[in-house]
């Protein structure tokens, strides 16, 4: 499994994946515009972080983690440079949601249905390998949660390798992985967030994960 895991973001998910990683022996660098910003985390993270850069981020890692807010995706993509991310698999967990208020519990997104942020940012960067992950859960469960049965992860993405590759880093943290197929899944993946979100705009429920159910003979 490839070992070095370079995550654009300096936020609260960028930092729990970051420990997750580290707290599995990968090496992890944070990549932000002010790496100065990272020092506490940096310092108390141990063996194994760094921080620097987006491109510089970018550059290290073996795999790339985009934990961004979605409205500056497209800003830190170019940022890391194409030729940084070019052939490597970047798990995109990031989720289009709008600069405006939320209606009775449900964000609001700047996307439409038929064209998901992880398409676009696909088409911004061919030559990389997105797999949507991560966006449909909380920080505080990303990292071997605590339920009675493994949650699941819904990911997608066009290509195979990378995929398997979210898969096992997946199961390393805890989860069960349904592949939903190509880029345009993500139209249906990406909007997962909001149904996640509603529990804890209405009653501060923010503690829950989904689990696909299926046939024992599927």
């Amino acid at each position: 499994m490839k070992k070095k895991i370079g995550i654009l973001g300096s936020g609260i998910v960028a930092k729990t994946l970051g420990a997750g990683f580290l707290k599995h022996g990968f090496e992890v660098m944070l990549g932000t515009r002010d790496p100065q910003k990272l020092y506490d985390w940096f310092s108390g993270a141990g063996k194994g972080a760094r921080a620097g850069t987006s491109a510089e981020a970018a550059a290290f890692g073996e795999i790339i983690v985009l934990a961004v807010k979605g409205t500056a995706a497209k800003e830190v993509l170019n940022s890391a440079d194409s030729e940084n991310l070019t052939g490597k698999t970047i798990i995109d967990t990031t989720n289009p949601i709008a600069d405006a208020g939320i209606e009775n519990g449900v964000l609001q997104f700047f996307t439409d249905i038929n064209r998901s942020l992880m398409e676009q940012l696909q088409l911004m960067v061919p030559d990389a390998n997105f797999v949507k992950a991560f966006n449909s859960t909380g920080n505080s469960n990303m990292i071997n949660p605590s339920f009675e049965s493994s949650p699941t992860m819904f990911i997608c993405g066009n290509n195979e390798t990378a995929k398997k590759e979210v898969s096992d880093l997946s199961a390393l943290f805890g989860w069960e992985t349904a592949d939903f197929g190509l880029v345009e899944s993500a139209r249906a993946i990406e909007p997962l967030c909001m149904l996640w979100c509603i529990p804890g705009f209405l009653h501060n429920n923010w503690t829950h994960a989904f689990k696909l159910l299926q046939p024992a003979s599927y």
